[in-house]
């Protein structure tokens, strides 16, 4: 995979991702982004409604990875991908 990806193609790798969740691919969250989800009492489901919903900002390097942030008005997921088929959330939080 070649990265930065386009918005728009992380996005549909997202979906691919999501919709084949179990079966072929992989979604994990780190230990960070679970901690985020309690401080902000977020839950799993808040978590996918993004990933489906969310507009995907450009890529951004960081720790090694390229990070893209994907956003709705009220909750922000940075996710970034490992393959093609795995994508792990890094971190996550409800807008103040």
């Amino acid at each position: 995979m070649d990265e930065p990806l386009k918005p728009s193609v992380a996005k549909k790798l997202i979906q691919d991702i999501l919709k084949s969740f179990g079966v072929t691919t992989t979604v994990t969250l780190s230990g960070h982004a679970l901690d985020e989800m309690e401080k902000d009492k977020l839950i799993v489901g808040d978590i996918n409604n993004v990933l489906r919903g969310g507009v995907v900002q450009p890529g951004e390097f960081e720790k090694g990875s390229w990070r893209y942030q994907v956003r709705t008005n009220k909750i922000v997921v940075v996710v970034c991908f490992r393959s093609e088929t795995e994508l792990r959330v890094v971190t996550c939080w409800r807008m103040k």
